[in-house]
C-alpha cells in the first residue's frame, strides 16, 4: 500500500499482536476472536492491492440504443417556406401560448367544468376516436348521403377546444400527443388531426422534458416524409406539414430539422 493511504482507509477491526496459542493453524477454522481476527488479517495481506477481472468479451450482450439523428426530408421544389415566414409562424405560435396559458390559469381559477367527457389518459383508442372522430378513425371517406347534418362530434372528433386542453395535465398532453404521433406514422395527414398537433404543441412546457423532446423530432421527421411524398402537391396540406416542421425546429430549439430557404 502506497504511503499515506493507510491513513485514508482506516481499518474497521485493528488487530495488533494477539496472544494466540502455539498450535494455531490459521487454514482450520477459528476457535477464538483472537483467532478469527488474525485470520482476517492474514487473508487481507494476501489480497492485491488493484484486481483485474477477467472478461469474456464474447459474453458482453451489445447494447441496443435507438437513437435517430437523421434530419428532416427537404421540402418539394418550391415548396420550401421563406425564412420571413417561418418567423411569423412562431411568434404567432408564441403569442397563441401565451394567450392559451393566461386564459388556462383563469379557467382552473374559476374552477369551470366542460361538459365534455374526455378519456381517461391511458386510453389510447379513446383518444384517437375523440381526437379524430370515428369517421377518420375508421378511415370513412365520406359521410353517408342520408346522415343528420348536424354536428356529431363523436363522427367529426372533438376540436382542442380551450375547455378541453385547459384540463389536460402535461403527462395528458404527452400522452395524447404520443397516441396520435403513433396514428400519423401508419396513416395519412388529416384537418382533423393537424389542429390537435398544433394545439397540443401549445401546451407543451417548456423546458422539455426527454419524451415530449423525442416525441416532437419524431413528429417533424414524419411531416417531411409525408410531405416529400405528397403527390398532388396540395398546397394546404403542405403548407400545414410546413408548419408543424417550423414549430418543432425553430420554436422548440431543433434546429437540425429546419428547413432551410432555398
Amino acid at each position: 500500500m502506497e504511503p499515506g493511504l493507510e491513513e485514508l482507509m482506516p481499518r474497521l477491526l485493528p488487530v495488533g499482536d494477539c496472544d494466540l496459542a502455539e498450535d494455531f493453524d490459521p487454514t482450520v477454522p477459528p476457535r477464538t476472536p483472537q483467532e478469527y481476527l488474525k485470520r482476517v488479517q492474514i487473508e487481507a495481506a494476501r489480497c492485491p492491492d488493484v484486481v483485474v477481472a477477467q472478461i469474456d468479451p464474447r459474453k458482453l450482450k451489445k447494447p441496443t440504443v435507438n437513437i435517430s439523428i437523421s434530419g428532416c426530408r427537404p421540402a418539394p421544389e418550391g415548396y420550401s417556406p421563406t425564412l420571413k415566414w417561418q418567423q411569423q409562424q412562431v411568434a404567432n405560435f408564441s403569442a397563441v401560448r401565451q394567450s392559451l396559458n393566461k386564459h388556462r390559469n383563469h379557467w382552473r381559477s374559476q374552477h369551470l367544468d366542460s361538459n365534455v367527457t374526455m378519456p381517461k389518459s391511458e386510453d389510447e383508442e379513446g383518444w384517437k376516436k375523440f381526437c379524430l372522430g370515428e369517421r377518420v378513425y375508421s378511415e370513412i371517406d365520406a359521410l353517408s348521403d342520408n346522415e343528420n347534418l348536424g354536428i356529431d362530434y363523436m363522427k367529426v372528433g372533438f376540436p382542442p377546444l380551450l375547455s378541453i386542453v385547459s384540463r389536460m395535465n402535461q403527462a395528458t398532453v404527452t400522452s395524447v400527443l404520443e397516441y396520435l404521433i403513433t396514428w400519423f406514422g401508419e396513416k395519412k395527414f388529416t384537418p382533423e388531426l393537424g389542429r390537435w398537433l398544433y394545439a397540443l404543441l401549445a401546451c407543451l412546457e417548456k423546458p422539455l422534458l426527454p419524451e415530449a423532446h423525442s416525441l416532437i423530432r419524431q413528429l417533424a421527421r414524419r411531416c417531411s416524409e409525408v410531405r416529400a411524398l405528397e403527390e398532388s402537391k396540395n398546397e394546404e396540406q403542405i403548407s400545414a406539414l410546413n408548419l408543424i416542421i417550423c414549430l418543432v425546429s425553430r420554436y422548440f430549439d431543433q434546429r437540425d430539422l429546419a428547413d432551410e430557404p432555398s
